[in-house]
């Protein structure tokens, strides 16, 4: 059986579900120069080049030093309204109350308390209208899981400061993170510092221009300090505050037995996953990244007492998002890479979605058992979900039951890592558990959610919410504390 005090819920972030990006005093953020796209078409950022002309890069590409974001009032920008959350929070809410949620995973928008992200004193408005949020979900006794950084920061701080390559904006963060601590102790006990912190690139998250390995490490470094001061002033401000990390975890499998495979497999998986979970959970760089950094000629510029900071603020507890798996082989003739020139294979043994992800429910289960037997802290999942066209019915009905077969599947699995292996399991938070717009192709067409959202890819619609099949499901679920599945 799951703990009586084990959390189901639902996650959403800012950026894709809250909308009012020009309301109540909240500035501008990366995100919101981010246009759309799709499977075969990237999202990319507006920009004004050196001749004032409006130019359109993807956030991962080098962004030269002089180029500012624009907003191009001719392009659609799906964070401008993204699902409304900001106008239909109470409507939101009620109806996760509704399905019986006992958590609501969600971020507040750096932007919404300091609009530049540099000013002495918060916003006032923006403060406000979190405190309803949470005073509402409090009401149905739904606890709030806060990521204080979902994959943007403010775009001041991105074309003044070049993000979170400067110290100073290590200063900037924790001046936030002391404010919503204090501001809601006693509302949020549960807290993650950076969103899926390994996938952290470029411009859009990291907001640096020219981007290099050099900048890049030295970046992450101050993402490093930066969580590791949030975890200590949490603490200090609330000892009851419990501060986690959030890692994507692509599980990657080698393509065969051979040793080649095996070795790129775990080069692989302690490179782009577990060099950023050992940092935050064991306080220290792990000599497999500092012998990398010597072979690369990387020099990250430290400040006196920075090791002694990622040690004092080692995190409680490892969020984590699950949706697929992958596989790495040393083939040459493999087409598909997982950045850093890694070649990715087909898995002949799994079906994959409309969007080509692998659908691997044992994958969770294994997921589970390495990230608990590596660090031996509590677990929290806090996104999974599949990513689908729905097609409502002139009933109003929508029929899901390839959502519901993927959750099941995975939430019996999730239950076996508990059962019969023993993982120290805290929850469980599918993703976009009302349909949002989704971060990678900026599409409203690839749905998550348990409740539909009445918007298209250019952002038109009714925004009504309407109930699908897998609502009165997960309702099932949670009301027998995952026994009827």
């Amino acid at each position: 059986m799951l703990k009586k005090d084990f959390l189901w819920g639902g996650a959403t972030a800012a950026n894709q579900f809250e909308g009012g990006y020009n309301e109540g005093g909240r500035g501008l953020a990366t995100s919101d120069t981010k246009t759309n796209g799709s499977l075969t078409r990237k999202r990319k950022h507006s920009f004004l080049d050196e001749n004032n002309q409006i130019v359109y890069l993807h956030g991962s590409d080098y962004i030269p030093q002089n180029y500012k974001s624009i907003i191009d009032e001719n392009m659609y920008y799906p964070s401008h309204k993204a699902v409304d959350f900001y106008h239909h929070y109470q409507e939101d809410i009620a109806l996760m109350a509704e399905m019986g949620f006992q958590c609501f995973r969600m971020s507040i928008s750096w932007t919404r308390i300091f609009p530049r992200g540099d000013e002495e004193t918060p916003n006032e408005e923006g403060l406000k209208f979190y405190d309803k949020v949470f005073d509402e979900c409090l009401k149905y006794g739904i606890q709030p899981v806060v990521t204080l950084n979902h994959f943007d920061m403010p775009l001041y701080l991105a074309d003044g400061k070049n993000g979170w390559l400067s110290r100073e904006t290590v200063t900037y963060f924790l001046r936030y993170c002391e404010t919503v601590f204090k501001r809601y102790k006693g509302k949020v006990k549960h807290w993650m510092t950076f969103n899926e912190i390994n996938l952290l690139r470029g411009y859009d998250t990291l907001g640096v221009h020219e981007m290099n390995q050099q900048r890049y490490y030295q970046a992450m470094h101050h993402i490093f300090i930066a969580s590791a001061l949030a975890v200590k002033k949490g603490h200090e401000i609330d000892p009851e505050n419990q501060i986690g990390m959030m890692l994507a975890n692509i599980l990657t499998y080698p393509e065969t037995c051979n040793p080649k495979d095996v070795e790129l497999e775990l080069n692989v998986s302690r490179r782009l996953k577990y060099f950023f979970s050992d940092v935050q959970c064991r306080g220290y760089y792990p000599s497999y990244i500092l012998k990398l950094l010597e072979r690369e000629n990387i020099i990250i510029k430290k400040e006196a007492h920075d090791d002694e900071i990622l040690k004092e603020g080692c995190v409680d507890y490892i969020g984590f998002s699950y949706y697929n798996s992958g596989v790495v082989t040393t083939r040459e003739d493999a087409k598909s890479t997982l950045g850093n020139g890694v070649k990715m294979a087909e898995n002949p043994y799994l079906q994959e979605s409309e969007w080509k992800w692998p659908i691997d429910p044992i994958g969770l289960r294994i997921s589970l058992n390495i990230l608990w037997d590596r660090y031996q802290k509590p677990l929290f999942i806090v996104e999974n979900g599949l990513g689908a066209k729905d097609q409502e019915e002139a009933d109003g009905s929508i029929h899901d039951d390839y959502r519901i077969a993927y959750m099941r599947d995975h939430i019996i699995e999730m239950k076996k890592a508990v059962e019969e292996d023993g993982v120290d399991l805290m929850g469980y938070t599918p993703w976009g558990c009302i349909d949002l717009v989704s971060a990678g192709t900026g599409e409203m067409k690839k749905r998550y959610g348990m409740v539909y959202v009445d918007m298209d890819d250019e952002g038109n619609g009714s925004l009504k919410r309407l109930k699908k099949d897998s609502f009165y499901w997960y309702q099932k679920v949670i009301s027998s504390q995952g026994e009827d599945l």
